[in-house]
């Protein structure tokens, strides 16, 4: 389970873990709390109604290439995350993962990404505590059964966006070899039309660094020292 908070996060940031899920015959479900209305890239859009709507599209068109096995865009507000009730919207986030029970949870870390989004910050933080709750019987009983997914990690980077605020990214633990799904991730972020200046800006960044992704483990079933890996699901029970 990817947790993201606009569309084209799915992809410019966890593209290659998802499409590398699906190849592997693993199924995948991406939430995203936005539909992006607040975005910079607007596209032909008119009015944010209009660019939510095609946002919406976007990201759907977006899953489908990477293969995602199911999508799912909730109806918070673009660039407001921070002022929502976080134990309403954490426990929407517990409902779905006792729902889909995931093994694996992935979302951005708590620095916000590279562009230090609050809304990234946000949706580490709500997925954080739906993680831990999920498996707790105490909390959200009326939303159905527990469950308790083993791993949960964060977003990493081994580089900057210059000229924007720099982000504090946790070490990473797993740096996932995404060459070949690389070209996957970028057809996925094609089907963001709407922000195609956005490519355009970042196209010689992941062409340099584009080859890899990093990620942190910050929670597990078993304690554990860190170490490295170069898979997310590297020794899980099938």
């Amino acid at each position: 389970m990817c947790v993201v908070a606009h569309p084209d996060d799915e992809c410019f940031a966890f593209g290659g873990a998802l499409a590398l899920a699906a190849e592997n015959g693993v199924e995948t479900y991406v939430i995203c709390l936005t539909d992006g209305q607040a975005a910079t890239n607007r596209g032909d859009a008119t009015s944010g109604e209009a660019l939510g709507k095609l946002r919406r599209e976007e990201f759907t068109a977006s899953c489908k290439v990477l293969g995602v096995s199911r999508q799912e865009l909730l109806d918070y507000h673009d660039a407001r995350l921070e002022f929502i009730d976080f134990s309403q919207a954490a426990g929407r986030l517990v409902e779905k993962m006792r729902q889909f029970r995931p093994d694996v949870v992935i979302t951005f870390g708590t620095d916000g990404g590279l562009n230090t989004h609050p809304d990234h910050m946000m949706v580490s933080m709500l997925t954080t505590a739906a993680f831990h709750w999920s498996g707790q019987a105490k909390r959200y009983p009326q939303l159905g059964p527990v469950h308790e997914p083993q791993r949960l990690f964060y977003l990493s980077t081994n580089f900057f966006i210059p000229g924007r605020q720099a982000p504090k990214p946790m070490p990473w633990t797993v740096t996932l070899n995404i060459e070949s799904v690389r070209a996957q991730k970028t057809e996925a972020f094609r089907q963001h039309a709407s922000q195609a200046p956005l490519m355009e800006q970042t196209k010689e960044l992941f062409a340099k660094y584009g080859a890899e992704e990093f990620y942190t483990l910050v929670a597990a079933k078993e304690p554990q020292p860190a170490h490295l890996e170069e898979d997310l699901f590297d020794g899980l029970d099938e």
